[in-house]
């Protein structure tokens, strides 16, 4: 199934994201579950070399780390969480700066423009989601009919350990 960005179970009767700035107060940790897609939707994101491409892209934009995340054809899902703590760069502006990057760097010029403008940014509220949202999607690729079981999709991965910090 392919959803549409206002589809998206987190964003029905959204046309843009909401700009909520990232906060850590009370039980809420500042880990970031983002979803981004490719210009038009053009399924160009799943391959090995772009897989390596943007890993490499979210190292190098370290006012963020990447936590878990999933490259699908034509989305990517990530869990983010700010390195200086809670009031560093915007969300937003980081997605921006690594775009850039990936698209400095990308192998196959012809496929410019690579991103969607936007991206969707939801702040965790609880140690929970972040189990229920990974489950969600690591489910993706056998959803969408890519593979049998989700350990098949070789598109996957963790970068940093990203933990839930319960301060109540």
């Amino acid at each position: 199934m392919k959803w549409g960005m206002s589809d998206h179970p987190d964003h029905v009767g959204r046309r843009h994201p909401a700009r909520r700035p990232v906060y850590e107060s009370g039980n809420l940790s500042p880990i970031i579950f983002l979803t981004v897609c490719s210009h038009g939707r053009k399924p160009l994101f799943a391959a090995h070399d772009i897989h390596r491409l943007l890993c490499d892209c979210w190292r190098d934009a370290a006012r963020w780390v990447v936590g878990r995340y999933m490259i699908l054809p034509d989305h990517i899902h990530l869990f983010c969480s700010p390195v200086s703590g809670p009031y560093g760069e915007p969300v937003h502006m980081w997605v921006k700066y690594w775009k850039a990057l990936a698209s400095k760097r990308w192998p196959r010029p012809d496929e410019h423009p690579i991103w969607q403008v936007d991206a969707w940014d939801t702040q965790l509220r609880h140690g929970d989601h972040y189990g229920a949202k990974w489950e969600y999607v690591v489910g993706n690729p056998v959803r969408h009919g890519l593979c049998a079981r989700p350990e098949d999709w070789p598109y996957q991965g963790e970068i940093h350990h990203l933990t839930w910090h319960d301060r109540t």
